[in-house]
Order: C-alpha cells, then sequence, then structure tokens
C-alpha cells in the first residue's frame, strides 16, 4: 500500500499512487461505502501516519479500502483516479520531528570515498541530523545549488525508514514492529562547503565542512509516498538507483548496507527517543559524484528510484542572486 499527500484545487489530500495516477482516499470511501452497502468510517486526517500501521487510527480500514480497489476491474477504478500531472504530488511527511541520517553504510560507497570498508562488528552507525523545515523538498520541486558553494553538489540515493510507534532501547529482533513504512530520501550534499576560508584551521574543520555540507536548504527531497511495512517483508531486498538526466550513477540493492535497517532502528534507539514521523535515513550505496567529480549543474534532473516504492524525481537550479533562504515547503 503506497498513500502519499498531494495538492489539488488548493487542497491538501491523502491518496493512494499507482504509478502515473493518485486515487483519493475520500472518493475511495464513498465509492467502497455505496459498492459494498459497508460504511466507510476513515477519520479526515493529513497525516499519512493515521493510515499506516503499526497504529494508525484508520490502518486497517485504509488497508482494507486499498485491498478492495486492488480487486475492482480497470474502468472503475479509472473513475477514481487523477493522473499525476493534474495534482502535486507533497513530501509525505511535511514536518518530522527529527531526520536522521547515516553515513557510511554500504562498504562499496566507503572504498569509493577513500575509506576502508568495515565489517560491522568493528564499528558502529555513524548518525547525522538535517534541519527538516528548510531541507525537506517536495517531489518535482528544484534542488537549488547555493551561490555561495556552487561546484560539487553531490547525490544521494538512500532508503528512509519512517518510524511509526514510539521506541527507547529496543532489540534488533523487534525493531521493525516500530516502523510504518519507508519511503525516498536524497541525502544530497556539498561536498566543497568551507565557511569563512580565511578562517584559522582547527582539529575539527573538516568534520563540520562535511555536517554543514549537508544543511543547504532543498538539500533534502523526499517522497513520493511512504510504502507501508506489511508490503515490505525484507527491507534488505530492495533495489535502489539514481539517474540524472537519464544516465545511471547509482544502481545497488539495500542488500549491500552494513547495518541493516533492524539494526540502525535498534542502535539509535538505544540513545535516542524515536517517536511516530522520525526519518531515518539508511545510507547510500556507491555511484557518488565525488567519486568521478561529475556533481550537479543548473538544468540536470535527477531521479532516485527504490522499487517497490517509487521514483523521487528533482530538477536542479542555480540559487539567484535576490533569493532569499527562507523555507521551500511553503
Amino acid at each position: 500500500m503506497r498513500v502519499c499527500r498531494f495538492l489539488c484545487d488548493d487542497l491538501v489530500l491523502t491518496g493512494f499512487l499507482d504509478d502515473d495516477v493518485v486515487i483519493p482516499i475520500d472518493q475511495a470511501a464513498e465509492m467502497y461505502s455505496r459498492e459494498t452497502e459497508t460504511e466507510m468510517l476513515l477519520s479526515a486526517t493529513e497525516d499519512l501516519l493515521d493510515l499506516l500501521p503499526p497504529d494508525g487510527q484508520s490502518y486497517e480500514q485504509a488497508k482494507r479500502l486499498y485491498d478492495w480497489i486492488e480487486e475492482l476491474d480497470v474502468i472503475t477504478v479509472s473513475e477514481l483516479t487523477i493522473p499525476l500531472e493534474e495534482v502535486r504530488v507533497l513530501v509525505p511527511l511535511p514536518s518530522p520531528r527529527k531526520m536522521l541520517f547515516l553515513a557510511g553504510n554500504y562498504g562499496k560507497h566507503l572504498a569509493e570515498r577513500g575509506y576502508r570498508d568495515t565489517e560491522r562488528e568493528e564499528t558502529f552507525p555513524y548518525v547525522f541530523m538535517k534541519p527538516p523545515s528548510t531541507t525537506l523538498t517536495h517531489p518535482g520541486d528544484p534542488i537549488v545549488i547555493p551561490a555561495g558553494s556552487p561546484d560539487q553538489i553531490d547525490w544521494e540515493c538512500e532508503l528512509g525508514v519512517v518510524i511509526g510507534r514510539t521506541c527507547r532501547d529496543v532489540s534488533e529482533s523487534t525493531a521493525l514492529e516500530h516502523v510504518a513504512g519507508y519511503t525516498v530520501v536524497n541525502d544530497v550534499s556539498d561536498r566543497a562547503f568551507r565557511p569563512n576560508p580565511g578562517r584559522k584551521p582547527r582539529e575539527r574543520d573538516k568534520f563540520f565542512d562535511w555536517l554543514h555540507g549537508k544543511w543547504h536548504d532543498t538539500f533534502c527531497p523526499m517522497g513520493p509516498c511512504i510504502l507501508s511495512a506489511e508490503a515490505v517483508p525484507d527491507p534488505q531486498a530492495l533495489p535502489i538507483k539514481l539517474t540524472v538526466n537519464g544516465q545511471i550513477k547509482q544502481d545497488a540493492t539495500t542488500a549491500e548496507m552494513i547495518f541493516p535497517v533492524a539494526a540502525v532502528v535498534s542502535f539509535v534507539s538505544r540513545f535516542v527517543t524515536l517517536e511516530p514521523g522520525d526519518v531515518i535515513a539508511t545510507g547510500t550505496p556507491s555511484g557518488v559524484g565525488s567519486a568521478t567529480g561529475v556533481f550537479l549543474r543548473p538544468g540536470d534532473v535527477v531521479r532516485a528510484t527504490i522499487a517497490p516504492i517509487g521514483t523521487l524525481e528533482n530538477p536542479v537550479r542555480a540559487e539567484t542572486e535576490d533569493e532569499f533562504r527562507a523555507p521551500f515547503l511553503g
């Protein structure tokens, strides 16, 4: 079950995403009630967590509705669908409390970046954060290359894990019970960010240059939907691909993670209480631009795909001279 948020006639609605169309959930519920003579009660909500496991108040109804739609004939379904070009798909979670990201969770990516590949038993996940309100970017909206540091803007396609139940210090064996679903994240990175070029060098400059290079406005496209957890029996068996202008840059599988999803959730929960709506991006495979010296430029189009979740597409443009750095999610 793929659920999304979308804008139609200035209204934010929820829907089921299906390739190049969206099915509004409220209209589908009306048809279900009419055709089955069984009232389908779904609370009015813009929060996709209400429709998802493990604790969504309307999850059972939404899943029943989705399964019913799957059994309809093509003609009947067409009465419900809206072509994607007629709506604006939005980030599935407009204001997550926390957005946590893993660095170096794929061995081949570590190698291409010049670091030693390592075994899981020898290390631990490196976790950092991004500011949600200014980095989150809708599907279809532009990644904006900052005027002050435009030359090494890189892509990173990642599996995003959406937390659905509060958890603290959970075991790896039970960690996935707290997951609502999965989405696609592009952890855009500025590899050359150097605040204050005339600075006096300090011991940790390199780390903070790297960290701050993750924080530019628009540097976290997310979407186009959330695939519910029950539809993903094994999150380590998902193909992951990213293209720039149609050219394949990343082509891997989540099986290549050093720390699998369950281990990541368990690890983070040891020292951070994870809450519904938190997102953990689980690292990127090899194929980033810094490995070859090829980076994003204005006019590029980036497509990040994780089947069966979907494709997250964003154009790239330069920051304008008079552009004020305000939140881009308005």
